[in-house]
């Protein structure tokens, strides 16, 4: 019906209530409606309807919507109700017409009663019809989150909130906006009762830890757990309280993020020239974002892939000029293999501070393209490294992982090789001060396996995890690139940090944490009915069942409760050069046994889990060993595709 109508069926309907009170608070004081034969009493009643319309209008009645009606409506209704009752009064004395005293405190009530009362039964009728195609819904947390996320749903159409869940003793049976607040150990029963499907986690306030320790009293529920956004994001207006999103993947693991010490963030930041290689890779491009805002005079992004190195200066460049940020960003395309063009762009922009990100880290396709990997990782470094020292840069910092501790496979052994250069350049007399940072896998890094997950969950599975009993270190992406450059400031030359990354995750309960809290359930023999089953694909060529993050046991403290630094190893710099160019000559002939060799060789602890993975080297030795007198060409072509599958 058009606005118009209703508000005349309003307008309509309070007239006829005005009528009501008036006769009926006569007849609650005198017992009779005599008064209805006395012509007065009509003109005294037009005139309350009259003044009593006038005064809704003036404040907006009319305007409320019924299904939003708040305490506001009825606060005007029961204001109107007062000046109708002043208005009755006056009238009575100016028409000089008996009323007993306490008939217009008798109007004053059924008037306030019959106008506000019809009002909220409207509401509430509409609010239930509108229920009867909403998902019933249980919140946990009947704090001021919960109670706003609560006001929030009742006037979409979605959801229908059902219960509160809360651990607070003191909350425990009592009721908010009309829904009850149970505890925590009735959240089975309730679930069951109410028939909801999912529970909405509406403290935002809590640590990690916290939240994490709830999490895993739901998982084993037939419910899907969504979260409101960080307060952080609700303050700062990036999000609503309403828009509901899935369990962030970093509650899962419980893990607290320490507070940076903002001089460690500034000491090779501020005021100087900095340059990221690999600025568009997931930690090099968070480095960044963390980098302009420490007051860097210049930020050098430095990287191969174009559309990267346009993503990321598209993005810098809109966060500098949203947060009136002053700073020169300067998008270079390049390669760290080319030592002259990584010099050139040192030297040319007076460049202080460098953190080499620029690395392939992929573990299977580094074993299946062995050379460009030991180009990229090694030599690339190397090269980087040495351009700095020519440069005259003050500060070189090399993002390292835990792959390169006690190596299986040719990433990990590459990365280590990386490590022994820095250390190697370090023993030599220069201003360049290096030092490496070492940590695990990253959260939603290209190539993470949780982004592989929850695409999958979303596509009905199944789930594919390469072992069983794997596990693996994991911390968020902002968190690590803090720490980076944090450890980046503590180096003396030579040194090598290991970042505290928590309790390992076996990646097996990761998976079932993310089927079960998208309220669905892990298929297997146990529950043939289940969902989404979890397949076991097999240890990929040169993966670990686990990693580590130091190759020995001495290790010391910092200044900072996350970063360690370990005192390990590392070859002269005569004996670097030596291999580094027995490498070059092996990399440049494609001469894999050599590779091996060579690396086996070093002090890297390299342990190979497999054989030569590469793929051209493989299939190279495939068209070797197929005699020419034994096949036609179409057989040994079929025998080349087999083999290199």
């Amino acid at each position: 019906m058009p606005r118009p109508y209703k508000r005349l069926i309003s307008v309509g309907a309070d007239c006829l209530f005005i009528s009501i009170a008036f006769w009926g608070a006569y007849w609650s004081r005198l017992g009779n409606l005599e008064v209805l034969h006395s012509t007065v009493n009509w003109y005294v009643v037009s005139g309350t309807i009259l003044i009593t319309l006038l005064a809704f209008v003036k404040f907006g009645l009319y305007q409320a919507v019924l299904r939003y009606l708040t305490f506001h409506a009825l606060l005007v209704v029961i204001v109107g109700a007062l000046i109708s009752m002043l208005t009755l009064t006056f009238l009575s004395f100016f028409f000089n017409i008996h009323i007993p005293r306490t008939v217009p405190i008798i109007y004053f009530a059924f008037l306030s009663l019959l106008c506000g009362g019809y009002r909220l039964i409207i509401g509430v009728l509409i609010a239930q019809s509108l229920e009867k195609g909403s998902e019933p819904v249980v919140i946990y947390g009947a704090g001021s989150s919960g109670r706003l996320l609560s006001m929030a749903l009742r006037h979409a159409e979605r959801y229908q909130v059902k219960a509160f869940i809360d651990h607070d003793k003191t909350l425990e049976g009592t009721v908010i906006q009309g829904i009850r607040v149970y505890k925590t150990s009735a959240l089975e029963s309730i679930i069951k009762r109410k028939g909801a499907h999912k529970i909405l986690l509406a403290v935002p306030r809590i640590t990690r830890t916290e939240r994490k320790a709830i999490i895993d009293s739901l998982v084993h529920l037939p419910v899907e757990v969504l979260t409101v956004p960080s307060m952080n994001d609700i303050v700062s207006g990036k999000a609503k309280i309403d828009e509901l999103r899935d369990v962030p993947i970093e509650d899962l693991l419980g893990r607290d993020s320490v507070e940076p010490q903002q001089s460690l963030l500034e000491a090779n930041i501020k005021g100087k020239v900095v340059m990221v290689t690999g600025a568009g890779g997931s930690i090099g491009s968070e480095l960044t974002r963390q980098i302009i805002r420490q007051g860097a005079r210049k930020l050098i992004l430095f990287e191969l892939t174009e559309f990267a190195l346009y993503k990321i200066d598209k993005e810098l460049s809109a966060i500098a000029q949203a947060e009136a940020i002053d700073i020169e960003i300067i998008p270079l395309l390049g390669s760290v293999q080319k030592q002259n063009r990584v010099f050139a762009a040192m030297r040319s922009f007076g460049v202080q501070t460098v953190y080499h990100a620029a690395a392939y880290k992929h573990v299977p396709l580094v074993e299946y393209n062995v050379v460009e990997g030991l180009r990229n990782n090694i030599f690339g470094t190397y090269f980087t490294a040495k351009a700095a020292i020519n440069a005259g840069v003050e500060s070189f910092v090399l993002i390292s992982t835990d792959k390169a501790v006690r190596p299986t496979n040719v990433m990990g052994a590459s990365k280590r090789v990386a490590e022994l250069g820095l250390q190697a350049l370090a023993s030599q007399e220069h201003s360049t001060r290096f030092c490496m940072v070492r940590f695990g896998n990253v959260l939603g890094s290209s190539g993470s396996v949780i982004p592989l997950f929850t695409k999958q969950v979303a596509d009905g599975g199944p789930i594919t995890v390469t072992h069983p009993d794997i596990i693996r270190y994991f911390m968020t992406i902002p968190e690590a690139a803090q720490l980076v450059i944090q450890a980046g400031a503590l180096g003396k030359g030579g040194d090598v940090f290991v970042l505290d990354m928590g309790d390992p995750v076996k990646i097996t309960d990761l998976a079932k944490d993310l089927i079960r809290l998208s309220g669905l359930e892990v298929k297997s023999e146990e529950n043939p009915k289940g969902d989404i089953e979890i397949q076991f694909t097999g240890l990929r060529p040169g993966e670990k069942l686990y990693e580590e993050l130091l190759i020995g046991d001495n290790v010391s403290e910092t200044a900072h409760e996350r970063i360690m630094t370990a005192s390990e190893s590392f070859l002269a710099h005569d004996d670097y050069t030596a291999l580094i160019d027995q490498l070059d000559h092996a990399c440049h002939n494609f001469d894999h046994v050599k590779i091996r060799q060579l690396l086996l060789d070093t002090p890297a602890a390299f342990a190979p889990s497999d054989g030569i993975s590469d793929l051209v080297w493989q299939a190279k030795q495939a068209e070797q060993t197929i005699p020419d007198s034994v096949f036609s060409e179409q057989e040994k072509a079929k025998l080349v595709t087999v083999t290199n599958s």
